[in-house]
């Protein structure tokens, strides 16, 4: 999101929303008949705790005494706040589910399993604080962010709560978090006629400049096998998904990059084969003085999950070791399969989250070893 404009693609990414259909529940209700369940749009960018001033006038009348402590889950697995709800529904739901049914708790906040939230002031020092990462990965430093006037960091977060993007790149511009080097969409949105290429052409235009791409990478491992991702188990509990914090770098070869090629980098124990030049693609981590950098930079008192300092990265790289006979069945980024072919300039500049982090979500089957 470099650019000072935005591409259809950007505003199908902004504009994007998953309705939801929200029950409380049953142990929180204490009037009969027991209320409806909500239904509302989520914005497929935004977080569940921003949905609460909607949700709560539903269900305030039926609720018992005692604080609101409010929290989220999907059959019966709760659901980490900081994750961006289209992010959690590509995850979650193997076959996409409309509407979306979630149940709501204002009671009884499962602290060992989820970080603490109060609100939106969490989300938004969780949003702020991946910023200043990104920007780190990108540049080496989160000056950028860290200079931002009080009004510039306040324009930025309503332009996200109001899924407004012009006010977004305007403000988003001045960080020079660009990543840059997308010829390809300007092709692709221009007269066919006009620039008819070759296939040479063509992978040439979709080049991007050398870098360190941020990305969040969700495996989902599956143990059975499945032909239909409909048919997919239901994840029950966290430890089946391993969340990975690591950048793709890209050195500039002239060649194009793919979306395919990406995947390699960030996943090479499914991908034995050896064919892609070493040059090509490194697999960077967040070492021990980057996060030490990271901490630094975020504000002090600030509320910080997992994935806002890059913590246990090398922990979720542990967990996600796989064998030899797993292979990916699935890879969704904003709700769409995108084929591998698609250059990763396109993806990262039309399909990144606004603190300027990739999401993919990838589904694995993953074989059980045989024991005697």
């Amino acid at each position: 999101m470099g650019s000072k404009t935005a591409t259809e693609a950007q505003k199908y990414v902004w504009e994007g929303a998953i309705p939801l259909q929200i029950h409380l529940h049953e142990s929180e209700v204490t009037t009969l008949p027991p209320p409806s369940p909500a239904l509302i749009l989520a914005p497929r960018i935004g977080y569940l705790p921003l949905l609460v001033p909607q949700i709560k006038p539903f269900f305030s009348s039926t609720l018992p005494p005692g604080s609101d402590t409010v929290w989220f889950e999907y059959q019966g697995l709760p659901l980490k706040w900081y994750i961006p709800t289209g992010v959690l529904y590509d995850l979650l739901c193997a076959e996409p589910e409309r509407p979306w049914n979630l149940t709501v708790h204002f009671r009884g906040y499962p602290g060992n399993i989820l970080t603490p939230c109060e609100g939106e002031d969490s989300v938004k020092w969780s949003f702020i604080n991946s910023l200043k990462e990104a920007a780190y990965i990108v540049n080496g430093n989160c000056k950028n962010v860290m200079n931002m006037s009080q009004s510039d960091q306040s324009e930025l977060w309503r332009s996200v709560l109001n899924g407004n993007l012009e006010a977004y790149i305007r403000v988003s511009s001045k960080l020079k978090l660009g990543l840059g080097g997308d010829d390809f969409s300007i092709k692709l949105n221009t007269s066919s006629l006009k620039y008819r290429q070759s296939a040479a052409d063509a992978e040439a235009s979709a080049t991007i400049k050398a870098g360190r791409i941020p990305v969040r990478l969700y495996v989902r491992r599956v143990n059975e096998d499945f032909d239909d991702v409909e048919d997919a188990p239901l994840v029950d509990n966290w430890d089946k998904v391993s969340y990975i914090n690591r950048p793709v770098e890209i050195h500039d070869n002239g060649k194009c990059f793919t979306l395919g090629d990406a995947v390699k980098a960030l996943l090479p124990e499914l991908f034995p084969d050896k064919s892609l030049p070493n040059d090509s693609m490194s697999l960077p981590q967040v070492e021990d003085g980057e996060g030490s950098a990271l901490e630094e930079a975020s504000d002090t008192g600030s509320a910080r999950s997992p994935e806002d300092t890059g913590e246990s990265v090398r922990e979720c790289q542990d967990s996600c070791s796989l064998s030899e006979t797993a292979d990916v069945k699935l890879i969704r980024i904003q709700g769409i399969e995108p084929k591998l072919e698609i250059p990763f300039a396109w993806v990262v500049n039309n399909l990144m989250n606004p603190e300027h982090f990739l999401h993919i979500s990838v589904y694995v089957r993953v074989q059980e070893p045989i024991t005697v």
